[in-house]
């Protein structure tokens, strides 16, 4: 029997999930190590999380890990075999990773995590100076989804997995799900990503109170 995939990096992460969703897609199983950031026994060169231990190797970088196991493991199927559509998944992941997150993360998901974990004050200035860029970019995310399928239109793909787990913890906040209550397809979108297994599966603690 192949060892479970190990995963370095805190128990709610959203690059953490974006691996375990990954595995669950493979039918990997798979297990998480409860690992801060900076924790001195986090192996990543730069700090970051997730680090992955899988088929004797040691790797780190989230698009990475995930490209990795899906061809090794899952004959890529979350990778669409035409190159231009192969380009547009990468793209929505790159605009994932570069842009909603920092936005996301900093202005609206981390001061609420903060705030419920680490029993912090809420960062309300911090949120209230975020929420006109947030809510922008919600209503550019749907309108894309409107005209022409935007990541979707490939199927379930790698894109799907990564814009799920950087959209749920928008959603999972009082502020982000009002503002993707409004959006016309977001919404369903987001209820067909929870629909599926490997999402399901992947629950962060005390998630279905949120949905």
């Amino acid at each position: 029997m192949t060892a479970p995939v190990k995963i370095y990096g805190p128990v709610i992460s959203t690059y953490v999930r974006v691996v375990q969703i990954v595995c669950e897609e493979a039918g990997l199983a798979h297990e998480v190590i409860p690992t801060a950031a900076h924790a001195p026994e986090n192996r990543h060169p730069f700090g970051k999380v997730p680090l992955v231990e899988i088929d004797g190797l040691e790797l780190y970088e989230t698009h990475s890990i995930a490209n990795y196991i899906d061809n090794a493991h899952n004959g890529g199927a979350l990778q669409p075999a035409d190159p231009a559509q192969r380009a547009v998944v990468e793209r929505w992941i790159s605009v994932g990773n570069s842009y909603l997150f920092p936005l996301f993360e900093r202005g609206l998901v981390m001061p609420y995590i903060m705030h419920r974990y680490a029993k912090m004050d809420l960062d309300k200035a911090r949120i209230a100076k975020a929420l006109p860029d947030i809510a922008k970019t919600l209503s550019f995310l749907d309108l894309e989804l409107q005209k022409d399928g935007a990541w979707t239109s490939a199927g379930f793909t790698l894109a799907d997995i990564f814009l799920h787990c950087i959209l749920r913890g928008v959603e999972s906040t009082p502020e982000g799900g009002a503002g993707m209550a409004q959006m016309q397809v977001l919404p369903l979108w987001m209820a067909s990503c929870r629909a599926r297994p490997s999402i399901a599966a992947t629950a962060w603690p005390g998630e279905q109170a949120d949905t």
